[in-house]
């Protein structure tokens, strides 16, 4: 009898517990977990998005993207996608950058750097999968620019990193002295308009005076020489009359500049070097003046 009593009080014991048990167990649920592209279905008891990566051993730092954020609740049938942050080295037309990008492939690395909307020559394939080590890549854009040169224009489509490459390619060589505009170092932009710029002609070697073999008296220098220079031409070096013709201050006729040992015209030479010779000149007339300066001759002797 007390045998029975113990066995009844025994099973009773373990029916309560057993019942307790499972009134109070939670029933696991099913959650689709994308990881970096991967997928799987997972049962777990978590509540949240973190309970749930972590029961499925999916750790998450710095950088990553996890959505639903880690703290939202997951119910039976939920999805969480989880993307792993990568390094990626970016060397764009020569400049080199570090990032960190959650993009699976090149394709979305540069979307996600807005890097996609111009075209251009890459190092690896758009489709290229992006490592959690880390990737480098190299971007070569594809520029319009357009190269002046005197009356010539060229536009063109170029990946070069520099003013002087880009000429390059067109088979332009500027010239000794001709300036480029950006200069031959610089990045051309998209837009950009190179303009080569020719050297100015150089500028004729002032004249050299013609050797002075005659000395000018006193006497004859110190008549009055701008007096006459300004009853002919009012002073004026570069004046010119058809009728004889006649040249400069002191209206000399080639015949006459050339017999004072004068080169060229009057005109080609300051007023110093045409005084110089209307004084040879009147020496070499002994004086008399009235053959070349008729209407403006005595002015000489003015005080």
């Amino acid at each position: 009898m007390a045998r029975s009593r113990w066995t009844a009080i025994v099973c009773a014991t373990v029916a309560g517990v057993a019942a307790g048990y499972l009134v109070g167990v939670v029933p696991a649920k099913e959650v689709h977990l994308a990881v970096d592209g991967g997928e799987a279905t997972v049962r777990s008891f978590g509540d949240t998005v973190a309970e749930v990566l972590a029961d499925s051993g999916v750790r998450v730092g710095p950088g990553d993207e996890v959505a639903p954020v880690p703290g939202a609740q997951v119910r039976d049938g939920s999805s969480i996608v989880v993307r792993h942050a990568r390094p990626l080295v970016l060397t764009v037309d020569g400049r080199t950058s570090r990032h960190t990008v959650t993009a699976l492939n090149v394709g979305e690395a540069l979307q996600q750097l807005s890097l996609n909307r111009r075209p251009a020559t890459l190092s690896a394939s758009r489709m290229r999968q992006i490592p959690i080590s880390g990737f480098a890549l190299d971007v070569r854009t594809h520029r319009r620019v357009t190269i002046v040169r005197g009356h010539r224009r060229v536009t063109t489509v170029t990946m070069s990193r520099t003013v002087r490459a880009v000429l390059a390619q067109e088979n332009i060589r500027p010239a000794r002295g001709d300036k480029v505009r950006p200069p031959l170092g610089a990045f051309p932009e998209d837009g950009a308009v190179i303009r080569v710029i020719p050297a100015a002609p150089p500028r004729p070697a002032a004249p050299r005076f013609p050797p002075r073999l005659v000395a000018v008296q006193p006497a004859v220098a110190g008549l009055n020489w701008a007096a006459l220079a300004v009853c002919e031409t009012l002073g004026n070096p570069r004046a010119f009359n058809p009728s004889g013709p006649y040249y400069g201050m002191y209206m000399f006729s080639l015949p006459m500049w050339r017999a004072a040992g004068g080169m060229r015209t009057p005109l080609d030479w300051p007023p110093e070097e045409q005084t110089y010779r209307a004084q040879v000149l009147y020496q070499r007339v002994a004086g008399r003046w009235r053959g070349q300066w008729p209407n403006c001759g005595a002015r000489l002797f003015n005080r």
